[in-house]
């Protein structure tokens, strides 16, 4: 394809809880989607869905007390599943922060995490202008057939009450902590997150790591997705 012809035309609209799901099990590792009530944000290109991002309360009901709001002023990006395409993730998380916010005005600051299990340092949220907070606490995580997910993914609070058992491949690690993101959404939230940041971490490679559908690795979420961060 030549460097001058057009890319295709993004858009971004509010899917069906079946298109997030598709997108989820299809393009983020974990495969599932959050526990928690979710706003999804569909992403498409040239008319073809290529997948979502989608916003909850998260799984620490303590983070918003962190910041002295609210648990309905704080939300979490919990997942960014999209497949390969040509628009920068981060055009596409400030497309998604932007309806978010007219969508629930009440919202004062977003948090998400970026997984260096996973190679993924955060790059979609420096590009689009997210503040580095520092690391996530230490989680109990597993690693099944080559993935490392936390123990939530494999036990009770990501299937409901009835927890399945843990798999018979899961083996316990230890896993790095998350690099936390933080974008505050008013003029007096960003004056008590700015002196919270830090400088921006840089990429490390991490052993084992690859890409799917010809997506970026670098990705983004409370339990992120291989493509686009």
């Amino acid at each position: 394809m030549s460097s001058n012809a057009p890319k295709p035309t993004l858009r971004l609209d509010w899917c069906t809880h079946e298109a997030a799901k598709y997108a989820v099990e299809h393009w983020h590792y974990s495969r599932k989607l959050p526990a928690s009530k979710t706003v999804r944000i569909g992403v498409w290109e040239g008319g073809l869905f290529i997948g979502c991002l989608l916003y909850s309360w998260g799984s620490n009901r303590n983070l918003p007390a962190s910041y002295g709001v609210a648990q309905t002023q704080c939300a979490e990006l919990t997942r960014v599943a999209l497949r390969s395409h040509a628009a920068p993730v981060s055009r596409i998380l400030a497309i998604s922060v932007r309806m978010l916010r007219k969508q629930s005005p009440g919202l004062r600051v977003l948090v998400s995490y970026a997984d260096p299990n996973h190679d993924h340092h955060g790059g979609i949220y420096q590009a689009a202008g997210w503040l580095y907070t520092g690391r996530s606490a230490v989680n109990e995580a597993y690693e099944v057939d080559g993935v490392v997910m936390h123990k939530r993914l494999l036990t009770g609070s990501s299937y409901g009450r009835k927890a399945p058992p843990m798999p018979v491949t899961a083996k316990r690690v230890v896993p790095m902590q998350k690099f936390r993101y933080v974008m505050p959404l008013d003029a007096a939230m960003r004056a008590q997150v700015a002196p919270l940041a830090k400088p921006y971490p840089k990429r490390t490679p991490c052993a084992g790591t690859s890409t799917r559908d010809g997506a970026p690795v670098e990705v983004g979420g409370a339990t992120p997705t291989p493509a686009l961060r």
